[in-house]
C-alpha cells in the first residue's frame, strides 16, 4: 500500500481506540486507583510499576521510564516501525487505513515484483549450490570451514556460477538491474557475484532484500555486497538478523560480530543470537534497530588493530542511542582469533562465559580515552574531560548520561568538574508526586505539564492574557510550543498531543511533562492551574524588579521606571 497516512485519520485513530484495551490484550491489567497497572513488560520487575492512565490515554513506567500513546506501545512491544504500528492499531479497531496521494516516486512505487524478483535469485542460487559441478566446490568449502547442511538450509545459503548470464536469461533484466544483482560494463550485462559463495541478506520481514558474495580462492575482493537498492540499504540493515528473530522475537542479548562467517560458525554451535553489519562500521540507525528486540547489546571483534579500531567506531556510535534501561558491552576477542576459532576452541560454555566478561561500555570508554593520560597532572585531567565530554553529550538525558558524569568526576578526581554536571534530577515540590526525567520543576514546567494533560485549560490559560514575548523564563519555547499545538490542531486527548510532537525538537520534554503526577487539592485542576500562573506572574514580577532595582542602582531611572517600581514593591508587600 502506497501512500502517506493522513494526520486526521491518526488522531482519530487515537480517539477511537482505548489504550486499556489495546494493552490490556498485550499484558493483564488491574486498576488501582484511577489507573490501570502491570508489571512492565519492557524491563524485569517484581512489582507493578508500569502505569496506564485511561483518561490521559498514554502509558508510563515509573520503574524504567518508558511511556507512550497506543502508537508508541505498538512500536515498542512488537518491535513495528511507525506505519507498521499505525496498520495494526487500525486492525485492532477494525477499520482500514486510508492514504494520500504523495509527489514522491519512491512513496508511490510498488516494489513487490522486486522482492519476488529477489526471492527467486535467491532460490537459484540455493539450487546452484546443491546441483552444479561448480557449486560442490562451494560445499565442500564449506564443509571445511565446519558448517552443516543444517546451518547452510537455515541461511539459504547458495552459489552464483561463472556464467556471465546465468540470471538474464532466467530472469526479468531490468529488474535484475533494479535488485542490484547484474553489474553492467562496456553495454554488457553480466552476474555481479559470479564465481561467489551467496549469503542471501532479509529484512526483519523475511524479505530478500540483498546478497553478499565471497570468493573461494584469493581473488579480491574477497567479499562482495548488494549495492543500495530501492529495498536494499546497507546502513540499515544487519546480516542474520531475520533468522535470529525467527528462533527468539525477545532475545536477552544481540552479539554483534565482524562477518558473515562469523555468524554462521556461532550458529552452528548453537549461538543464534548474533548479527554482522553489512561491510560498513555500525550505525546509530543499527543500534537503534537492535535496540527495538533486546535491551543489551554485545559488540565482539577481532583482537587485532583492525578489531579494536572497529570496536572504538562501534562506541562513539552507540553514545546517541544508549537510553535509560538500554545496555553495551564490549568483548575484545584475543590476539589471532575470531568467533569461529574461540568457539571451536572453547566450546559453547566456554565461549558465552567471555561474552559474560565482556566490558560495560563506560569501563572500555574510560580505559580507552584515558590510556595514555597523565591523571597526576592538571594537563592530564583537562585533556581526559576535553575527550571525554563531547561523547557524553550525546546520551539521551536520564541516569545512565548523569551516572557518566559522575564517573568523569571521579576519574578527574573531581577537580573543575561543575560545568559538565548534568541537572539534578527533581525531587519534588509540595503540590507534586516524584515527576522524574530529569528535567527540575517550574511554575512554566508545571503550567506545560498541565495543558499536555488537559488540552481544554487553554481556554483558561487565554483568560489570563499573559504577554508571552515579554517572558524570558526557563522553558517558555516549550509553552509556546504546546499553546500553538493545541491552537492547531485541537486534540480531543493527551494521546492526540503527544503524537503531534512525535519527531519534532520538544517531544522528550513533551513526553516527560506528560507523565507528570500531580496531588490535585480540593479546589480541583483549573485552580491548581490558576496558582501555577500565578507563580508565573510573580517569577517575571522578580525578574523585572531585579532588573530596575539594578539599573537605578548603576544608572537611575526615568519617571515612568520609578512608577513601575513602586507599583512592585507594593505588589511585593
Amino acid at each position: 500500500m502506497s501512500g502517506r497516512i493522513p494526520r486526521e485519520f491518526i488522531d482519530d485513530l487515537l480517539v477511537r481506540v482505548d489504550i486499556v484495551d489495546l494493552i490490556n490484550s498485550h499484558v493483564p491489567l488491574s486498576k488501582k486507583g484511577n489507573d490501570y497497572w502491570a508489571r512492565c513488560p519492557f524491563h524485569s520487575e517484581n512489582s507493578p510499576s508500569f502505569s496506564v492512565s485511561q483518561k490521559k490515554q498514554f502509558y508510563h513506567c515509573f520503574g524504567c521510564g518508558a511511556n507512550g500513546n497506543a502508537i508508541g506501545f505498538l512500536m515498542e512491544f512488537s518491535h513495528l516501525d511507525f506505519v507498521e504500528a499505525i496498520e495494526d492499531l487500525a486492525g485492532f479497531s477494525g477499520i482500514d487505513v486510508p492514504r494520500e496521494a504523495v509527489a514522491y516516486r519512491k512513496e508511490k512505487q510498488d516494489y513487490s515484483a522486486l522482492y519476488s524478483t529477489l526471492e527467486q535469485v535467491a532460490v537459484f542460487y540455493v539450487e546452484q549450490l546443491r546441483n552444479t559441478s561448480q557449486g560442490a566446490v562451494a560445499v565442500d568449502y564449506l564443509k571445511d570451514r565446519g558448517l552443516s547442511g543444517d546451518v547452510a538450509k537455515e541461511f539459504s545459503l547458495g552459489y552464483a556460477t561463472n556464467d556471465w548470464k546465468a540470471l538474464s536469461s532466467r530472469f526479468d533484466e531490468k529488474l535484475l538491474m533494479d535488485a542490484g544483482v547484474l553489474g553492467s560494463k562496456n553495454g554488457r550485462s553480466y552476474d555481479r557475484f559470479r564465481g561467489r559463495l551467496i549469503f542471501p541478506i532479509r529484512d526483519k520481514r523475511k524479505r530478500t532484500i540483498g546478497f553478499g558474495g565471497r570468493v573461494l580462492d584469493e581473488s579480491l575482493p574477497k567479499y562482495l555486497n548488494s549495492p543500495e537498492t530501492a529495498v536494499f540499504s546497507k546502513g540499515r540493515e544487519l546480516y542474520g538478523l531475520s533468522e535470529l528473530l525467527e528462533k527468539n522475537s525477545k532475545p536477552e542479548r544481540i552479539l554483534i560480530v565482524e562477518g558473515y562467517m562469523d555468524v554462521l560458525a556461532l550458529a552452528q554451535f548453537g549461538v543464534s543470537y548474533s548479527v554482522a553489519a553489512l561491510g560498513t562500521a555500525t550505525s546509530k540507525m543499527h543500534l537503534d534497530l537492535l535496540f527495538r528486540f533486546t535491551s543489551e547489546l554485545v559488540f565482539c571483534f577481532d583482537g587485532d588493530v583492525a578489531g579494536r579500531k572497529a570496536a572504538w567506531r562501534a562506541v562513539e556510535a552507540s553514545f546517541p542511542s544508549l537510553k535509560d534501561g538500554r545496555q553495551v558491552r564490549i568483548m575484545l576477542l584475543p590476539e589471532g582469533r575470531d568467533p569461529d576459532s574461540l568457539i571451536r576452541e572453547q566450546g559453547v560454555e566456554g565461549f558465552e562465559g567471555k561474552i559474560e566478561g565482556a566490558l560495560a561500555l563506560s569501563d572500555y570508554f574510560f580505559n580507552y580515552i584515558g590510556k595514555d593520560v597523565d591523571m597526576e597532572t592538571i594537563e592530564g585531567r583537562s585533556l581526559l574531560m576535553a575527550r571525554a565530554k563531547p561523547h557524553i553529550e550525546k546520551i539521551p538525558a536520564g541516569y545512565f548520561r548523569e551516572m557518566m558524569f559522575g564517573r568523569l568526576e571521579q576519574e578527574s578526581s573531581g577537580r573543575a568538574l561543575g560545568v559538565l554536571k548534568p541537572p539534578a534530577i527533581l525531587t519534588g515540590s509540595p503540590r507534586k508526586k516524584r515527576a522524574g526525567g530529569g528535567v527540575k520543576a517550574s511554575p512554566v514546567r508545571i503550567v506545560v505539564a498541565f495543558l499536555l494533560q488537559n488540552p481544554l485549560l487553554k481556554e483558561v490559560f487565554d483568560q489570563k492574557e499573559l504577554d508571552l514575548s515579554k517572558m524570558v523564563l526557563p522553558g517558555v519555547d516549550v509553552l509556546k510550543d504546546v499553546l500553538q499545538a493545541i491552537e492547531k490542531i485541537k486534540p480531543a486527548n493527551s494521546a492526540v498531543l503527544m503524537e503531534y510532537f512525535r519527531g519534532k525538537p520538544n517531544e522528550k520534554i513533551v513526553n516527560t511533562l506528560i507523565s507528570w503526577d500531580f496531588f490535585i487539592l480540593s479546589d480541583g485542576v483549573e485552580a491548581e492551574f490558576l496558582g501555577a500562573i500565578d507563580l508565573i506572574l510573580q517569577q517575571m514580577d522578580e525578574e523585572m524588579l531585579n532588573g530596575l532595582l539594578g539599573k537605578e542602582k548603576e544608572h537611575g531611572l526615568s519617571l515612568e521606571e520609578k512608577e513601575l517600581l513602586k507599583k512592585l514593591l507594593v505588589k511585593k508587600i
